[in-house]
C-alpha cells in the first residue's frame, strides 16, 4: 500500500506546483502594486516557499537547456543571447530579487 503513495506523489507535485503557477504569477505579471511599499508577509511567504523552489527548478533547466544548446549557439552566433536568456536572468529572478518583490 504505502508503494502507491509513491507513485502518486510525483504527479500530485506536478499538479501542486502547476496550481501555483495560475494563483501567483498573473497577479505578480498584473502589475498591481506599489514600488513604493514594503512587499507584505504573505507577499515574502509566497515567495521563499513556492516562487523561488519554483525558480530554482527553472534555473536548473534553463542552463541544462543552455548547455545542450551550446553547440548550435556557438554556430549561430548568438550564444551571448541564450546565456541572457538562458541562464542569467533566472538566476537573477531566483537569487538577486528582493524578497518579496515579484
Amino acid at each position: 500500500m504505502q508503494h502507491s503513495y509513491r507513485k502518486l506523489a510525483g504527479p500530485v507535485l506536478a499538479a501542486l506546483l502547476a496550481v501555483t503557477q495560475l494563483v501567483f504569477v498573473p497577479t505578480a505579471a498584473a502589475g498591481n502594486y506599489d514600488l513604493e511599499s514594503e512587499p507584505s508577509s504573505g507577499a515574502m511567504l509566497a515567495d521563499m516557499f513556492m516562487i523561488r523552489p519554483t525558480m530554482l527548478v527553472g534555473t536548473a533547466i534553463g542552463v541544462a537547456t543552455f548547455v545542450v544548446s551550446l553547440p548550435f549557439t556557438l554556430l549561430g552566433g548568438n550564444m551571448d543571447q541564450a546565456a541572457n536568456q538562458l541562464v542569467s536572468k533566472p538566476v537573477k529572478y531566483t537569487f538577486v530579487r528582493p524578497l518579496g518583490e515579484f
